[in-house]
C-alpha cells in the first residue's frame, strides 16, 4: 500500500511525517542546549499531554512469514528493502510506532547467546544470516522517528511437535524436559522456574544491548484450548504447593510478567513493558468484575490475569486485542472498549486497542470497509483510549477495499505525537533555541539548535508572520521528527508562515516552545 497510499498523499503530508528530514545536523560548535539554559519564551508552558497524542501503531509479524520477510533465506538486500518499505507504509499512513517480533519461537532476530537464530529470517534454525537484523530494523525505525517495540513469545518453542527438526543450539533441543508438545506445537512449561530464567534472559539480552523502545508481549501465555489438558501435571505436583492448579498457572505467569516490569524498568527507566492480551479478561456471567461478553476468557483459558497485572501497575500500557465488530452479539466492540477504558481509569497504565486489519472482507461483518475507521470514532468516547495498534502490516500494506487509506484520511490525516508515558521518571528537555526558517527552491527549511536530553523535535507550522513567543496549536503539527531540521515542501512560495519548534524525551515529556521562526510572503 505504501505506492498506492503515497500517491494520494500531498508532498507536504508526507513531510509532516518527517521525510525528507535531515540528520543530526553540523551546529557550527554551538553545542547542544544544556540543561538550565535560559529560555527563550520563559514566559510560554510546556504543552500537555492533549487528547490530539496517539500511539499509532502496526504490529510486524516474523512467524510464518506473515509480514517479514516474506522469503526466509532471501537476499539480504531483498530482505532490508522489504522491511524499509513496510516501515515506509506506516510513515505514508501518519503511524508512529512499529511492534516487531523478534523472538517468535524459542529463537532470535539477533545475535543471542542463549537462542539460535530463527528459522524466519534464514530458512533454517541457528543459520547466521550474516547480518544484524536487529540493529538494522532498529536504525531504519528510529530513522523514521518510529518507536520499535521489541516483541517476544515467551513460551512458545515451534509450531511443529518434532524437537529433532529443532536446531541443536535450541534450548528446547538441550533442555528436552522443559518442553511439552500440546496441540500441533511444542511449548515451554510456565511452571518451571529454568523456563521464566530462560525468558528474562533473552528479553533482559536485547534490553541491554539494543536502544529498544518497549518490550513486548502478545496474547500467548498457557496456550489455547486445543482439546485435552496442558500437560504439565508432573510439573504442578512439584511446585504446585496446595494451590488450586489454575490459580497456581496464572501465578507461574503473574511471577514472569512482575518479575520482567521490575528488571527492564531497573535496567533502562524510559524502556517501557507492554502486553497484548486476548481481548475477554472473563465473561460477567462467570464474574461481576467481567466484561458482558460470551467468549473465551484469558484468566480462565489461558490462564492470563491481565486486570491484575494493570491493577498492580506491572505494565506500562495494555494492549487489548479487540478483534470483533460494534454489535457483535458474543463480544461486542463498543461494550469491550467500555470495560477496558474503565480498567485503567485511575491508573498509570496506558490503554491502546488491538485493532484487526486482518479480517477486512473476511465474512460479512468485515465487509464494510469503515468498520475500522468506525472503531476509532467509538475509541474518541473514552479520554482513556491513548490509541491503536493494527494487525498487521501487511494487511495495511494491502489497503484491503480502501480500509486503510479511509483510516488515514478519517483519522491519521496529520501526525500525532505519542502519550506522555504514564510511570514514574523523565523529564522534558530544555526549549529548543536558534530555530530558523529559510526559503530554498524546493520549501522552507527549518533548523534548529538540538537540545540536551532530546529523543524526538515536534515541529508546528502557523498561517502569517509572528515572530517570537506563542503557545503550540496542537492542530498545527506537521512533523516529529529526529535529528536538527526539516523540509518543508507543503510551504506554498506567496505566503507567511512561522514555525515552532519543541523537544520531547523519550517518554514524550515535552519542552517549552522557543522562539517562532517566520519566513515572509515575497512582496511584488
Amino acid at each position: 500500500m505504501a505506492a498506492a497510499l503515497t500517491a494520494g498523499v500531498s508532498a507536504g503530508a508526507l513531510a509532516a511525517c518527517g521525510i525528507p528530514a535531515f540528520g543530526e545536523r553540523e551546529d557550527g560548535g554551538r553545542g547542544a542546549v544544556p540543561p538550565g539554559a535560559k529560555a527563550e519564551c520563559p514566559q510560554i508552558a510546556a504543552p500537555g499531554d492533549s487528547g490530539d497524542r496517539q500511539l499509532r501503531a502496526m504490529w510486524i509479524a516474523t512467524v510464518g512469514g506473515i509480514d517479514w520477510p516474506k522469503d526466509a533465506g532471501g537476499s539480504v538486500d531483498g530482505q532490508r528493502k522489504e522491511f524499509v518499505k513496510l516501515l515506509d507504509t506506516a510513515v505514508a499512513m501518519n503511524m508512529n510506532a512499529v511492534f516487531v517480533q523478534i523472538r517468535p519461537n524459542s529463537d532470535a532476530f539477533y545475535d543471542s547467546p542463549y537462542e539460535p537464530w530463527s528459522q524466519w529470517i534464514t530458512g533454517k534454525q541457528g543459520k547466521d544470516p550474516g547480518y544484524d537484523v536487529l540493529a538494522f530494523m532498529l536504525k531504519e525505525a528510529h530513522a523514521r522517528n518510529l518507536e520499535f517495540h521489541a516483541w517476544f513469545n515467551p513460551y512458545r518453542v515451534s509450531r511443529q511437535d518434532d524437537l529433532k527438526k529443532l536446531s541443536p543450539k535450541s534450548p528446547a533441543r538441550k533442555h528436552p524436559d522443559w518442553v511439552r508438545k500440546y496441540g500441533a506445537g511444542l511449548w515451554y512449561d510456565p511452571g518451571l522456574p529454568q523456563v521464566r530464567d530462560l525468558a528474562t534472559k533473552a528479553v533482559m539480552d536485547v534490553v541491554t544491548k539494543y536502544d529498544i523502545d518497549a518490550v513486548h508481549f502478545d496474547d500467548y501465555f498457557y496456550p489455547y484450548p486445543e482439546g485435552g489438558e496442558f500437560p504439565d501435571k508432573a510439573t504442578y505436583k512439584t511446585y504446585g504447593n496446595g494451590m488450586n492448579r489454575g490459580d497456581w498457572r496464572r501465578k507461574n505467569v503473574d511471577t514472569l510478567v512482575e518479575s520482567l516490569s521490575q528488571r527492564i524498568h531497573a535496567a533502562k527507566p524510559w524502556v517501557r513493558f507492554g502486553i497484548s492480551p486476548f481481548g475477554v479478561w472473563r465473561n460477567k456471567s462467570n464474574d461481576p468484575a467481567g466484561s458482558p461478553t460470551r467468549a473465551l476468557q484469558s484468566y480462565d483459558d489461558i490462564y492470563a490475569d491481565t486486570r491484575k497485572w494493570i491493577k498492580e501497575g506491572w505494565v506500562d500500557y495494555i494492549t487489548p486485542q479487540l478483534y470483533w465488530p460494534i454489535g457483535d452479539p458474543r463480544a461486542d466492540y463498543a461494550g469491550l472498549v467500555a470495560w477496558w477504558a474503565g480498567q485503567v481509569k485511575g491508573t498509570s497504565v496506558q490503554l491502546t486497542i488491538g485493532q484487526a486489519a486482518y479480517r477486512v472482507g473476511a465474512d460479512a461483518a468485515w465487509k464494510n470497509p469503515a468498520e475500522l475507521s468506525r472503531h476509532l470514532t467509538l475509541n474518541a468516547k473514552y479520554p482513556q483510549v491513548r490509541g491503536d495498534v493494527f494487525f498487521s502490516a501487511s494487511d495495511i500494506a494491502a489497503n484491503r477495499r480502501g480500509f486503510a487509506a479511509r483510516l488515514r484520511g478519517d483519522h491519521y490525516r496529520r501526525p500525532a505525537l505519542r502519550p506522555v508515558s504514564g510511570g514514574p521518571g523523565g523529564t522534558a528537555p530544555p526549549a529548543v533555541q536558534g530555530t530558523t526558517a529559510v526559503r530554498d527552491g524546493k520549501g522552507v527549511r527549518v533548523t534548529w539548535r538540538p537540545s540536551q536530553g532530546a529523543a524526538s523535535y515536534a515541529v508546528y507550522r502557523v498561517d502569517g508572520a509572528g515572530p517570537g513567543c506563542a503557545p503550540v496549536d496542537p492542530g498545527r503539527l506537521i512533523a516529529d521528527v529526529r535529528g536538527g531540521g526539516i523540509l518543508d515542501p507543503a510551504a506554498e512560495p506567496r505566503r507567511a508562515y512561522t514555525y515552532y519548534v519543541t523537544a520531547l524525551d523519550r517518554l514524550h515529556h515535552q519542552s517549552a516552545p522557543g522562539r517562532g521562526a517566520t519566513v515572509d510572503a515575497p512582496k511584488g
